[in-house]
């Protein structure tokens, strides 16, 4: 029967009348209706297991966040350590659970504040650490056995993580017992950042040092952060950010094999940050 007056008749959907191209970000194309037929590829793989069993794909805790929620923190970092620690302690206060330092360029360049290349940069996007000083008034007043600190940096990152666990050890902490996570990711930053300081191979000799280091002392400490976020922001589509990230995470894992590690010893403590825009399921 027609519409009754006045009633506009839905319009039958016609995916052929979609004349205009849509892709994702990487170009790939997206069709304008998905069925169940779109599903049929991947009925092998809808058993994902179960969550806290590999391999994984439901989860690494077999309770989800049931058991323990996950850790909020606020990127923060500005100004001298003394100006930190002050937003730091307000962050706290108004309940993160956890910190994470940004650092000033100047820092993440291994430079001190009153060199040439530093002026302007000083405490600027982050906080200026310099010394075992800079990084006691940093945390002033704040437990690192009690908290766990997640820190963005790379080429100086066993010199900043030194720092970290000498003010853990004045405080009277446990290095068994402290954890938190170091980036540490020298890979990335010759790909899309560029903030290295020493060759390649120099490098990885630190990072490798670390993990050995960590295995031993530091047992719950991340030892790196293998990141995929400033590749994309250097401008990889999603398909690259994760291919390249991927990478370099086998390739750290390679090196700390060629160094003597054993696997068990320290890839447990690799993590992976990514930056998956709206490109999640891409």
């Amino acid at each position: 029967m027609p519409p009754e007056r006045g009633v506009r008749a839905a319009p039958r959907f016609d995916p052929a009348a979609q004349s205009k191209a849509f892709t994702t970000v990487s170009g790939r194309a997206v069709k304008a209706l998905y069925t169940a037929e779109d599903l049929a590829p991947f009925d092998a793989a809808r058993d994902q297991g179960r969550p806290g069993e590999f391999p994984y794909t439901r989860g690494i805790h077999a309770n989800g966040y049931r058991g323990k929620l996950w850790t909020m923190r606020q990127f923060a970092g500005f100004g001298t350590p003394d100006d930190t620690n002050r937003r730091y302690k307000e962050l706290l206060a108004a309940g993160v659970t956890g910190l994470s330092v940004a650092f000033d360029l100047p820092t993440l360049m291994g430079r001190d504040p009153d060199h040439a290349l530093s002026l302007g940069e000083v405490g600027k996007c982050g906080v200026n650490i310099t010394s075992l000083a800079d990084m006691e008034a940093l945390f002033d007043g704040i437990s690192l056995s009690g908290i766990t600190t997640s820190m963005t940096i790379n080429s100086p990152a066993a010199m900043i993580f030194a720092m970290y666990l000498v003010v853990a050890e004045k405080q009277g902490a446990d290095w068994s017992q402290i954890s938190g996570t170091i980036q540490n990711d020298i890979l990335k930053e010759f790909i899309a950042q560029k903030e290295y300081i020493y060759p390649p191979r120099p490098s990885m000799r630190l990072i490798t040092d670390v993990f050995g280091f960590c295995a031993r002392e530091v047992p719950r400490w991340n030892t790196i952060s293998v990141s995929g976020y400033h590749i994309r922001e250097a401008g990889a589509t999603a398909l690259q950010e994760l291919a390249f990230t991927l990478r370099d995470g086998i390739e750290y894992v390679q090196y700390g094999i060629d160094a003597g590690l054993e696997v068990a010893a320290f890839v447990p403590r690799i993590s992976f940050f990514f930056n998956a825009h709206n490109d999640f399921f891409e």
